[in-house]
């Protein structure tokens, strides 16, 4: 086991296909998600549809399998680009994963390809430890990591339990429109 994912997560997801997204208030974003089995050639190809789909995406640096209408317990994240960052494991893939440890909350805003109309001020943990299996190979892979990277998994694995951001804001004062910028 490796606390580093970069050094396991080698699939191919050149292959994957850019799927269409659903938006609230669709019942598979409100359900909690199955766990799968990572070597699976089924939970193969769903890691490789869910990284093409988020690379198409423009600002997306996550995405949750029920984000695209699987109910599987799998998510892709890359916050590497993002200005907000500062520790970054890279692209990669989780399947089944599970919030081990969470401290040092903190709010924020967020967005989310599902509710694009809107963004909300969330109180999440900015460190984490994250147990999850990765797509193929099925090796188990922990992942600690803080700030924006740690508050993007948890907004993931939010998605899997069948939440969305709205359902952690502190009330209508906490939810804003989306800016749009030219």
């Amino acid at each position: 086991m490796s606390d580093d994912p970069r050094e396991l997560l080698h699939g191919d997801f050149e292959a994957g296909q850019v799927r269409s997204h659903v938006a609230a208030p669709n019942a598979v974003l409100s359900s909690p998600c199955d766990d799968v089995d990572p070597s699976s050639p089924e939970v193969i190809e769903l890691a490789a549809d869910l990284v093409a789909t988020m690379q198409a995406s423009a600002g997306c640096v996550g995405l949750a399998a029920n984000q695209i209408g699987v109910a599987s317990r799998v998510f892709s994240l890359d916050v590497s680009d993002h200005p907000k960052t500062r520790t970054s494991h890279g692209l990669f893939v989780l399947c089944n994963p599970v919030l081990e440890q969470a401290s040092r909350n903190e709010k924020a805003r967020e967005g989310c390809l599902s509710v694009p109309d809107f963004t909300g001020d969330v109180k999440r943990a900015t460190r984490v430890t994250v147990r999850g299996w990765v797509p193929g190979s099925g090796r188990e892979v922990v992942i600690t990591t803080d700030a924006f990277e740690a508050r993007a998994i948890q907004h993931e694995i939010d998605h899997l339990n069948g939440l969305l951001f709205l359902d952690r804001v502190a009330g209508a004062h906490a939810i804003h429109v989306r800016q749009t910028y030219l």
